[in-house]
C-alpha cells in the first residue's frame, strides 16, 4: 500500500527536508522520531495526496505536524488540509514550534499516548 503517496511531490519534499527545516522540526526529529526511537519508523516531509506532511508513520497512519509562524496566517487552509487527511484515514497530531522547543517531554508524552491509541 502506498498510503496515498504522490510521486509528483517527491522533489519538493526533498527540498523541504534539506533547505527549509525549522529548528523545531530538527529538534523533534533528532530527539524523538529518527531511527525508530518511538518503536516505529517515521519519515520526514512525506507527500500524501496533494500535501506534504512534516512527519509520517505508515504503520500507524500517524501524521505529526509542527506549526510555525506560517500556519497562523492560513488557518482555513490548515483546517481543509487536516480534514482531507483525516478523510483518508490518518490521525494527525499538531504541535507548535514553541511546544517542541520548550516542552519536548510533553510532546513525547502526547506522541506515546497517540501511538498507544492507534496501535
Amino acid at each position: 500500500m502506498n498510503n496515498h503517496y504522490n510521486k509528483s511531490l517527491k522533489k519538493f519534499a526533498q527540498e523541504l527536508r534539506s533547505e527549509t527545516v525549522s529548528k523545531a522540526e530538527r529538534y523533534i526529529w533528532k530527539s524523538l522520531l529518527s531511527r525508530k526511537k518511538m518503536g516505529f519508523a517515521f519519515k520526514r516531509q512525506r507527500s500524501i495526496d496533494n500535501f506534504i506532511v512534516d512527519f509520517f508513520c505508515a504503520e500507524l497512519k500517524l501524521i505529526i505536524e509542527i506549526d510555525g509562524n506560517s500556519h497562523y496566517r492560513k488557518p482555513e487552509y490548515d483546517y481543509y488540509r487536516q480534514e482531507k487527511l483525516k478523510g483518508l484515514g490518518y490521525t494527525i497530531l499538531r504541535f507548535t514550534e514553541g511546544e517542541v522547543i520548550q516542552n519536548i517531554e510533553s510532546v513525547y508524552e502526547r506522541i506515546v499516548y497517540s501511538i498507544e491509541c492507534v496501535k
